[in-house]
């Protein structure tokens, strides 16, 4: 890359996943981000991103950067782990409906480590406590919320081995994570949400009604919504591998409107929960998500 126009590219998932390293993926995701914040309404927001703040008279001369000073002639202190203002908990479903993928998409899971990763790592770098859980019908991985960046990368590294989701998603997995939060939070949910819609809303509500600001990322495939097939096909399900076949022509309307109208319940129930909710399809860039993350961030102020 030879100048900072470049990083905004890394926005495009195929183009983002092409990195092996997901240190490097979520730092150049977010830098393509705070990038196009300052061309956006959005823009605001990138002043969040900071593990300093500015040096108040009185204060401990101990605690100010030099190095900071010494560049920009400013003072400021760094932001210790105690005086975090917020611990984030981000829950990815890794069952094996998150694998699929159709034409040159990437897949739900790939997608949604990406997500997650961003998110870490703008937590993190605002000296924020972030966690990881990582679930299907039970729990996988658990990170619970730390403002460390050595804690960031050990995360980031497992996250990197995750490569395939396996098993059936079982929200009710949850339940001890939920029994554990003490304080309010932010919880960030990336699921395909193709489950038992009643048994997704009472999660979500569990989580929001410890009065956490809660967002929840549905991440599909375009086909999944579409229904992009042209001759007969033989649908198998990732996870039952019960197998059905249609002839997507004939009930591509009647599909489309079905998949819509859960999608609407979904967001309308959520909206009732106080929850956010954002529909986000795998070819879609990942400043859509990261907007809607800086919006209820500012909600936790």
């Amino acid at each position: 890359m030879k100048n900072s126009g470049d990083y905004t590219k890394f926005l495009n998932p195929k183009t983002a996943n092409a990195i092996s390293s997901l240190e490097l993926r979520a730092r150049l995701i977010v830098e393509g981000f705070m990038l196009g914040l300052h061309k956006s309404p959005y823009r605001g927001f990138s002043a969040e991103f900071s593990d300093h703040m500015p040096y108040m008279p009185g204060e401990s001369l101990k605690n100010i950067d030099w190095k900071v000073y010494a560049k920009i002639d400013k003072f400021f202190v760094k932001r210790f782990e105690e005086e975090t203002n917020l611990k984030a908990y981000i829950i990815i479903d890794a069952s094996s409906s998150m694998n699929y993928k159709s034409g040159n998409n990437i897949s739900k899971l790939d997608y949604a480590i990406s997500l997650a990763s961003s998110f870490l790592y703008i937590l993190i770098n605002q000296s924020d406590a972030a966690g990881i859980v990582v679930f299907s019908d039970e729990i996988k991985k658990y990170y619970p919320p730390k403002a460390s960046k050595f804690y960031l990368k050990e995360m980031l590294s497992d996250l990197s081995n995750l490569k395939l989701g396996e098993g059936i998603c079982n929200f009710d997995v949850l339940n001890k994570i939920a029994a554990s939060i003490k304080r309010r939070g932010l919880i960030i949910f990336i699921s395909d949400f193709l489950d038992d819609k009643e048994q997704i809303l009472r999660k979500i509500k569990l989580f929001s009604s410890q009065k956490n600001e809660t967002i929840a990322f549905q991440i599909l495939d375009p086909s999944e919504i579409y229904l992009n097939y042209h001759s007969e096909t033989i649908f198998v399900d990732m996870e039952t591998k019960e197998k059905v076949s249609a002839h997507p022509y004939h009930i591509k309307k009647a599909y489309y409107d079905a998949v819509l109208s859960y999608i609407s319940s979904l967001r309308i129930e959520c909206s009732k929960l106080r929850a956010d909710f954002n529909l986000i399809e795998t070819g879609q860039s990942f400043d859509k998500a990261l907007v809607n993350y800086f919006k209820k961030r500012e909600l936790l102020k």
